[in-house]
């Protein structure tokens, strides 16, 4: 099993994705060029509408075509959702003021009581913390612990 990163950020022309779609919550059709993709590989793939949230995708079933060449069709399974929203938002270090403008996603169908939660989630995976009702960079962390 092999990982394949398809994030457009990383604008690699001889290993690109063409398309991600969803068939059905939880299951995609990827088509892509490069990368001899296999059943059971990783595909990370970045999010339709997004600068730089991406999902990673486990290739069930792979079908290389012939013409063009390099070009395969993937069926892989995923995150579950129901509709995809992806929100910009910014929060400030109460230590030092430093600022992080941040994408995170959510399922829409989870209205708004889930936006805060992923929020969080996103801004944790991103390195700050919130103790105490205080938002803390990474660098204002450190300070504390040591």
């Amino acid at each position: 099993m092999a990982e394949h990163d398809f994030r457009y950020n990383l604008l690699n022309p001889e290993h690109t994705l063409i398309e991600c779609r969803a068939l059905a919550p939880g299951r995609y059709q990827v088509t892509g060029n490069g990368g001899s993709i296999q059943s059971g590989d990783v595909l990370l793939v970045t999010l339709k509408g997004s600068r730089e949230l991406s999902m990673r995708l486990q290739a069930d079933k792979v079908r290389h075509l012939i013409n063009p060449r390099g070009q395969w069709v993937a069926v892989a399974s995923g995150p579950v959702f129901g509709e995809l929203a992806i929100f910009n938002w910014q929060v400030k270090c109460d230590a030092c003021q430093a600022q992080l403008d941040f994408e995170f996603a959510v399922d829409a169908a989870l209205g708004k009581k889930a936006q805060a939660p992923a929020a969080e989630a996103r801004i944790n995976e991103l390195g700050w913390r919130k103790q105490n009702n205080r938002h803390l960079c990474p660098q204002c962390i450190d300070k504390e612990v040591a």
